[in-house]
């Protein structure tokens, strides 16, 4: 059989303000018409079809769109909610999805039933999925009650606890010797390299779990979460598909694409990625005003948005004099190597018997803002106000 395997849509993901909502409808249009030259029986979509737990109407019309678009092909579809979607939300488009002919999973349910899809392609071979939902720190031994924990696995550990989820589940699943065996997850697995524009909170601590918390034979391990595509080590094949378009600046390095697999019950999953046209780029400016204005004259950054790092000491009309070199800056800010760092920083002066002005001149000057355009500005203000 062959899937095509996509995750981390973000549709709805404002950047510094700015929309681009047109790009994501790009993307996922381009997504499509891979499906429909590649001709997949099983597409996944393996988390973050949002980027927010509440999505605008507009965020979710193009979601719904896309996934209407994507059966269209004639592949079965199958979508589970990642950390930034809302799983009862998911859960209660369900009706529509059902009717659509789209599996959606938004929830971890106490029917473990419910997290196992079964299927045939056209050209009979069968197949079985364990799709699980993200699953919070907080959720997880509410999740395996049904399974009657002990004490001591209730006081495991993340990894502990999705390890006997997926072993339970894929017990259950994985019955049929002549059946693809598939699993799809949105987590962090150790080893995995970030895009750049994950959530931390959900990528680090104790939400990275090893790759042996996944069934040795499992054909193909579809996940989401990490924005960069990626294969990673294990019992079985563990891959990452990766975002169809730049999510938020640090990943501008990563090639968008989507994972094409091909498996049967008898062979390994054999993977290729097929690289989407790209979006808007997202580029990285860093140098000080003049070279900043020299890569202005020398480049054409017009069809970027940008993040720009100024090496100059902050002052007053800064911002501005950046934003008429580059227009489409959306992020500007002072590089880290020209303010003084923690260690050497001078002790912060008593405020006792000190005037407004002089506390300001003083932060000013401990912050590395040595301007007396600000300072100046301040004390005219601060006379002002206070008469």
């Amino acid at each position: 059989m062959r899937i095509l395997h996509t995750s981390d849509w973000h549709v709805g993901k404002v950047l510094k303000g700015r929309s681009r909502i047109s790009e994501q409808i790009a993307a996922l249009h381009a997504v499509v018409q891979i499906a429909k030259a590649e001709q997949p029986d099983l597409i996944i979509v393996a988390g973050d079809l949002f980027d927010v737990a509440a999505p605008s109407p507009e965020a979710t019309k193009v979601v719904t769109r896309a996934l209407s678009a994507l059966r269209a092909t004639g592949a079965e579809v199958l979508a589970i909610a990642g950390n930034h979607d809302n799983g009862a939300a998911l859960d209660a488009l369900r009706s529509w999805a059902d009717a659509a002919g789209i599996i959606l999973r938004g929830r971890v349910s106490e029917n473990p039933a419910d997290h196992i899809v079964t299927g045939t392609t056209k050209g009979g071979e069968r197949w079985s999925c364990v799709a699980l939902p993200f699953l919070s720190q907080r959720y997880a031994v509410r999740a395996l009650e049904m399974f009657e924990l002990t004490e001591a696995e209730a006081q495991a550990t993340y990894a502990d606890h999705l390890a006997r989820l997926m072993s339970r589940l894929a017990a259950e699943a994985f019955t049929d010797p002549g059946a693809v065996n598939l699993l799809t997850a949105h987590l962090t697995v150790v080893g995995g390299t970030m895009g750049g524009g994950e959530r931390d909170a959900h990528c680090i601590l104790g939400y990275a779990v090893p790759s042996s918390v996944f069934p040795s034979n499992a054909h193909y391990v579809a996940l989401g979460h990490l924005h960069r595509a990626q294969l990673l080590p294990g019992a079985c094949p563990v891959r990452y598909s990766g975002s169809p378009i730049a999510v938020d600046f640090g990943e501008e390095e990563n090639t968008p694409s989507v994972t094409i697999v091909e498996v049967t019950a008898q062979t390994s999953a054999r993977a290729r990625t097929v690289p989407l046209p790209a979006a808007t780029p997202l580029r990285t400016l860093r140098g000080t005003l003049a070279e900043l204005a020299a890569q202005a004259e020398a480049n054409n950054a017009d069809d970027a948005w940008l993040r720009v790092y100024v090496a100059e000491p902050p002052r007053a009309g800064l911002r501005e004099q950046v934003q008429e070199l580059y227009p489409r800056a959306l992020e500007i800010r002072v590089d880290p190597s020209v303010l003084p760092d923690a260690a050497t920083r001078t002790a912060r002066p008593q405020r006792n018997g000190r005037s407004a002005p002089q506390l300001f001149s003083d932060y000013l000057t401990h912050r590395g803002h040595e301007d007396p355009a600000t300072k100046n500005l301040f004390e005219r203000l601060y006379q002002e106000v206070s008469g």
